[in-house]
């Protein structure tokens, strides 16, 4: 939760009084007291309660799919297209209005979501989301193949003129320390953003923009650029 926040070691120790090192050892340690944990909840903004609750969810959320979940998910599109809008915060009926799915089909998907373990289905249509905001998928598996060889392809055709919209690319040499600085910076927004999808859940659908988010980096040179090497 401190990193989804961009909250450093550095900045608990400052608003805790405390040394950076105390810090660290404090949760190598994992020795944490009750009074100081209040107190790092009021740096993230929670109540204790709060913070108990987002625990439990996220113990019981599914974080890594497995190759059955992934291999449905990808072979049929309106199944995966309903986990995904339960995962953000979607209700059956904001399905069933915005997308070409009827009620019955609607019903039978969050079954099969429900066999898959990926939710616990409820009367009434209800159910519980048991997927996490930040769920992972094999490299290299179903959904990986899925959207390196559709998603992908289609986002970057776009023409990023929206106001919402930005792109941005880079060429540069780095060394590894400034390699893994720039991973660890893009790791930081990839929690932030899943966090703010899960605070986000909660807000009405109506005033919600649909956003894709690609970060991405390896190593690359561009062809044209590699075209014009000496031979080695």
């Amino acid at each position: 939760m401190l990193k989804s926040r961009g909250v450093t070691y550095r900045d608990l120790a400052a608003a805790l009084s405390m040394s950076e090192a105390n810090i660290k050892r404090m949760f190598a340690q994992q020795s944490i007291s009750l009074q100081r944990l209040e107190a790092i909840c009021q740096v993230l903004g929670l109540s204790l309660t709060d913070f108990i609750a987002q625990c439990e969810t996220k113990e019981r959320s599914i974080t890594q799919l497995t190759d059955e979940q992934e291999l449905e998910l990808a072979s049929d599109i309106k199944l995966c297209l309903v986990a995904v809008c339960l995962r953000d915060g979607w209700t059956y009926y904001d399905i069933v209005e915005h997308y070409q799915i009827s009620e019955h089909e609607c019903i039978q998907l969050l079954a099969r979501l429900d066999r898959l373990k990926l939710i616990e289905l409820l009367p009434g249509n209800a159910f519980k989301v048991l997927i996490s905001p930040n769920v992972r998928w094999t490299p290299g598996g179903p959904l990986d193949r899925f959207i390196a060889g559709d998603v992908i392809g289609h986002f970057l055709q776009g023409s990023f003129r929206e106001p919402e919209s930005f792109r941005f690319y880079l060429r540069g040499s780095f060394t590894q320390s400034s390699i893994e600085h720039l991973q660890n910076k893009l790791e930081q927004l990839t929690l932030e953003a899943e966090e703010m999808n899960r605070q986000d859940a909660r807000i009405p659908l109506d005033k919600r923009t649909h956003i894709g988010i690609l970060l991405a980096m390896r190593p690359w040179e561009l062809s044209a650029f590699r075209a014009l090497r000496r031979p080695s």
